[in-house]
C-alpha cells in the first residue's frame, strides 16, 4: 500500500494542476471579452460618411451667412462714416467762417464747401471779390458807415477756382461718391439728377457773425442744401444743411 505522504502528494498536484487551467481558461475567455467591447466601443464612436457631409454641410451655410453679414455691415458702416465725414467738413468750414480764421491777408472772410458730382469736395476761403470792388459783386452788404473797414467781408459765398484760396480738398473713399445734390428756396427745388437735374456745382458758405449758411448753386442764392451720397454696393446717405445752420449728416431723405 502506497504511503500516506505520497498520496497525498499526489493529490496536491492534481488540485493545482485542474485549479491552473480553469484559471488561465477563465482568465482567456476575460481578455477575449474585453476586447471584443474595446472594438463595439470604437466602433460606435466614429462618424459615417453621410454624418461628415451634414456637419460639412452646416459648416457651409453659417460661414455664407457670416460673410455676407459681415459685408453688409461693413458697407453700411463705411457709407455712414463718409457722410459723417463730410457734415465734420462742413462743420469745420462753419466754425472757421464764424471764428474769422486768419488767412494771409484778408479779414473776416467767409470758409465754404464746393460740391460737384463725383468722388471729392473742396474746403475753401471766399476771398473773392475783394473787399472796396464793387458792393453789388458781395454776398455780404459790407457796413454804409466804412464799407472798406474791418467789418466789411470779401467774398461772393461760391467758389471761383483759381481766384478764392483752396484750403483742403477732400477725396472720398471705397467708391463712394456724390450721386446728387439740391437746393431749396421758398418752396421751390433745384437738384444735379432729380427733379429734372439741371445744377452743375453747390457751394455751402458761413461768415461771420451768425452761423447761417450762404448757399448758391449755378450762382444763384438758396437758403437751404442736402448732399446724397452713394455707394457702389447699393445704400445712400443724405447730408443736410437748413436755413438756420442746422447740419445733419443722418438725415432720412433730401427734402
Amino acid at each position: 500500500m502506497e504511503p500516506f505522504h505520497l498520496r497525498f502528494s499526489t493529490a496536491l498536484k492534481a488540485f493545482s494542476a485542474g485549479f491552473t487551467s480553469k484559471h488561465v481558461s477563465q482568465r482567456g475567455d476575460s481578455d477575449f471579452f474585453f476586447v471584443n467591447e474595446r472594438r463595439e466601443q470604437v466602433r460606435s464612436s466614429g462618424f459615417t460618411l453621410v454624418e461628415l457631409l451634414v456637419v460639412l454641410a452646416i459648416m457651409i451655410i453659417i460661414t455664407t451667412i457670416a460673410l455676407t453679414s459681415q459685408s453688409s455691415f461693413n458697407k453700411t458702416l463705411i457709407l455712414a462714416n463718409t457722410a459723417y465725414d463730410i457734415g465734420l467738413t462742413l462743420r469745420s468750414a462753419e466754425i472757421f467762417g464764424i471764428g474769422s480764421r486768419a488767412l494771409e491777408t484778408s479779414a473776416n472772410t467767409g470758409y465754404g464747401i464746393h460740391f460737384t458730382m463725383g468722388n471729392s469736395l473742396t474746403l475753401f476761403a471766399d476771398v473773392y471779390p475783394s473787399v472796396g470792388s464793387n458792393p453789388s459783386t458781395l454776398c455780404h452788404s459790407p457796413p454804409s458807415y466804412d464799407p472798406t473797414g474791418p467789418s466789411a467781408e470779401p467774398g461772393n459765398c461760391a467758389y471761383d477756382p483759381g481766384l478764392d484760396t483752396v484750403v483742403q480738398t477732400y477725396t472720398l473713399g471705397n467708391g463712394i461718391v456724390v450721386s446728387d445734390f439740391c437746393a431749396y428756396a421758398s418752396g421751390s427745388e433745384s437738384c444735379a439728377v432729380a427733379h429734372g437735374g439741371g445744377l452743375s456745382s453747390l457751394d455751402v458758405v458761413f461768415a461771420r457773425p451768425n452761423p447761417i449758411p450762404f448757399i448758391t448753386a449755378n450762382g444763384a442764392p438758396y437758403t437751404s442744401a442736402c448732399v446724397t451720397v452713394t455707394s457702389p454696393q447699393g445704400g445712400f446717405r443724405y447730408v443736410s444743411v437748413a436755413a438756420s445752420g442746422e447740419i445733419t449728416a443722418n438725415a432720412t431723405s433730401c427734402p
